[in-house]
């Protein structure tokens, strides 16, 4: 029943969504744009926006709904659900209590082989979600530093950061397909020049859109960052970030948006330029200090 309440509320946006971008568009083409001399009525039609909004959102709400399949797909993985060892009591019994706490469904818990130390949390809704770290994390961290990072991972859950996710994707997409369906309609008696340049804009646009989805990634960080630090304190999510930030490096592994799709979801990420997933180390620890400080004063 909750899980239906996340899809409702998905496809209720995207109604939203539609209602705003069509009132927009009839009132910038048929009276704003005229009024200065731009003449598009005959180019393009709410008709052209209507199919964009149905594959942007299309794709984006498709992928939500296959997130978990889509994360365990390629790597080696294992679900935590009798746990056998300290280590994945730690993990299963940490997410366990915080679920609780917060009063929402358990997560699946999964460890996946991979010596770089990162985890990350995806799932359609915070009533259906996965949580996944590496062995390479709970390998290099200590016990309250794992409970750090799983507390953030939580965070995107509770938060709904997948779905907020989403919907920014799907509207991002809309804009990329329907630009350039309008410009491949200028060469509507050249098929395969609008063929072409329909193409070269997806693609070029597409780079364009990562801009605004990357700096939301990176709001969304701080916001997880805050989350752990509540639930877990402060000092454990900083030396968890100091810890893992030093292994990556040392590694030489950065993760980043134009070269991987989970590139947002992890802990750690790409952490430079327009394109960054994530803030700077410094940035998200003088964030977490001064959100300290702020509770102390």
């Amino acid at each position: 029943m909750k899980s239906m309440k996340s899809i409702l509320l998905l496809v209720m946006a995207n109604l939203l969504i539609f209602v705003t971008l069509s009132i927009t568009f009839t009132v910038l083409v048929q009276w704003v744009l005229p009024a200065f001399g731009i003449d598009l009525r005959a180019s393009v039609s709410s008709m052209d926006l209507l199919w964009a909004l149905v594959i942007g959102f299309g794709g984006a709400f498709v992928s939500l709904l296959m997130s978990k399949h889509l994360a365990r797909t390629g790597m080696q993985m294992q679900r935590i659900e009798v746990p056998q060892t300290a280590k994945e009591r730690l993990v299963y019994q940490s997410v366990a209590q915080l679920a609780q706490r917060l009063g929402i469904g358990m997560p699946e818990v999964w460890v996946y082989w991979n010596d770089e130390p990162n985890a990350f949390a995806t799932g359609p809704g915070r009533n259906h979600s996965m949580v996944a770290v590496s062995s390479g994390l709970v390998n290099l961290l200590d016990d309250n530093e794992v409970r750090a990072v799983l507390a953030h991972e939580m965070g995107h859950v509770y938060n709904g950061d997948m779905l907020s996710t989403t919907l920014l994707q799907g509207l991002m997409n809309t804009f990329v397909f329907w630009l350039a369906m309008l410009a491949a309609r200028q060469f509507d008696d050249k098929p395969m020049v609008a063929f072409m340049v329909s193409i070269v804009l997806q693609i070029g646009l597409s780079f364009l859109a990562l801009i605004p989805i990357t700096w939301f990634s990176r709001h969304r960080e701080f916001a997880a960052d805050r989350f752990a630090a509540e639930q877990v304190g402060v000092m454990p999510m900083i030396s968890a970030l100091q810890r893992i930030h030093q292994r990556a490096e040392a590694m030489q592994v950065h993760h980043d948006a134009l070269r991987e799709p989970m590139a947002t979801a992890y802990i750690s990420g790409g952490w430079q330029g327009l394109f960054a997933t994530h803030p700077s180390l410094e940035a998200r620890v003088q964030a977490l200090r001064d959100f300290q400080a702020g509770r102390s004063a």
